[in-house]
């Protein structure tokens, strides 16, 4: 299995896939080859792939998005990786997947921010927040992104492969500022106990604790802070193409959701029970 993922991952790094992307394919292809641990997946054919794939989506209820990845990863083992030609395109769902993401009100945030005793902790939250980003962008910030010149944060090699420059606020340099000189990091913003990269799992948990003790019920993570950004963006009245760009996203399309959650037509519309 080992040998089987580095070659995986050698490939996905020669054809410049992201480290989140990488992350990604590599957590759904293990799951497929310890679906068949006994078997050599190199020898399945389609029907058996398509059997798998059917006991992940009926018995273990993964999600569309899921599916993709595991289809995603699964077709560029045996077409890149082995060259084989295996159409596996058929086993994408042909159903979208519409979900109203979670996202936290300014109260809400400004709540989470000012009961973070811990200031590192408060600055990550912060950060993502106030920039828009992913659990992995965050991790991945180095010291030399963040310029107090041009106040501006540059996200490197994201998502796409695309590198993207988002606004650096005031309250955040000055949060950041403290932040340094009381942990001094060496290289990327936020680091580990062994001066590495900050875990992703520990940015979660963090927010998750936090959440606990507020007694704030929603079903958020640290994206939901990500998520929260755009919606205030565009309440504030910021236009939904730079908040594509500043998102980061390859499509409109994904950045339209957010108005689903700020159009202040369908907030004025009343419920007819209101007219009896």
């Amino acid at each position: 299995m080992d040998k089987k993922i580095a070659l995986f991952v050698q490939l996905l790094q020669v054809k410049r896939y992201s480290t989140s992307s990488i992350e990604t394919y590599v957590n759904a292809f293990r799951q497929f080859l310890l679906h068949f641990v006994n078997t050599d997946v190199d020898s399945l054919n389609k029907k058996q792939i398509e059997h798998y794939l059917n006991f992940m989506v009926t018995n273990r209820k993964i999600s569309v998005s899921y599916q993709k990845q595991l289809v995603a990863a699964i077709k560029f083992w045996y077409q890149d990786v082995l060259g084989k030609k295996m159409q596996l395109d058929y086993l994408y769902p042909d159903r979208g997947e519409f979900k109203i993401p979670v996202v936290f009100s300014q109260a809400e945030v400004k709540l989470i921010l000012a009961n973070c005793e811990n200031l590192k902790h408060k600055a990550i939250l912060a950060t993502v927040y106030s920039c828009g980003l992913r659990v992995s962008e965050l991790t991945n910030l180095k010291i030399t992104d963040i310029d107090s010149n041009t106040m501006t944060v540059t996200i490197r090699q994201s998502k796409n492969n695309r590198d993207r420059v988002v606004v650096l606020a005031e309250k955040l340099l000055i949060l950041l500022r403290d932040y340094f000189k009381e942990y001094k990091p060496k290289d990327y913003l936020f680091e580990g106990r062994t001066n590495g990269r900050y875990s992703e799992r520990s940015v979660q948990q963090l927010l998750k604790q936090l959440l606990a003790k507020l007694k704030i019920n929603k079903q958020g993570s640290v994206h939901s802070l990500r998520h929260s950004y755009a919606t205030h963006l565009i309440e504030q009245g910021t236009d939904v193409r730079f908040v594509k760009d500043l998102l980061g996203h390859k499509s409109i399309k994904t950045t339209l959701i957010y108005t689903h959650l700020t159009d202040p037509a369908k907030r004025k519309i009343k419920s007819p029970l209101d007219n009896l």
